[in-house]
């Protein structure tokens, strides 16, 4: 049973600490999946210097984004490709 006070999550948001950025630090992305959400931090954790740590955190934001094959793509562009 759903407690109506408690707020549904409805998407990942990347976060990624670095060296340089020693708090977490994330974007306006927001992923479907814990898997995208985790495909596209190890993809920017190939091009920073020096990162301590990645983390998917789950967030009531709406999705916005999909990430594909390695491919980032805005969800309106995706569902018009679809």
């Amino acid at each position: 049973m759903n407690n109506p006070e408690q707020p549904v999550q409805k998407s990942y948001a990347p976060e990624i600490q670095s060296d340089d950025f020693p708090k977490w630090v994330g974007n306006r992305l927001r992923f479907e999946t814990e898997a995208e959400t985790k495909a596209h931090l190890y993809d920017l954790a190939l091009r920073w210097s020096a990162v301590l740590g990645t983390r998917a955190v789950l967030t009531n934001d709406p999705v916005n984004y999909r990430y594909i094959d390695g491919e980032l793509l805005r969800l309106a562009d995706y569902r018009i490709a679809s």
